[in-house]
């Protein structure tokens, strides 16, 4: 697997993290662990995946998507309606 750069993940988990804390009301720690312990941020993680492409604002709607459904390719964003 080819891993996203270190500084593109920090940003990645700064900016969705605080938009999982300012949408559902988690403190910070559990928004974060929420993002990096979930299946968006492994593919996230991966290069290959393409993910970056979608901005943080994206890539929340990834994770929601996941959350809602079990699966973050159920995101518009990957099924491109």
């Amino acid at each position: 697997m080819n891993r996203v750069a270190a500084e593109v993940l920090d940003y990645y988990d700064k900016e969705v993290s605080n938009m999982i804390h300012e949408k559902y009301g988690y403190s910070h720690l559990k928004a974060i662990e929420l993002f990096v312990t979930s299946e968006t941020h492994e593919m996230l993680e991966d290069l290959d995946c393409g993910l970056t492409v979608f901005g943080a604002p994206g890539i929340f709607e990834l994770w929601e998507a996941e959350r809602i459904t079990g699966d973050p390719r159920n995101s518009a964003y990957i099924r491109e309606e």
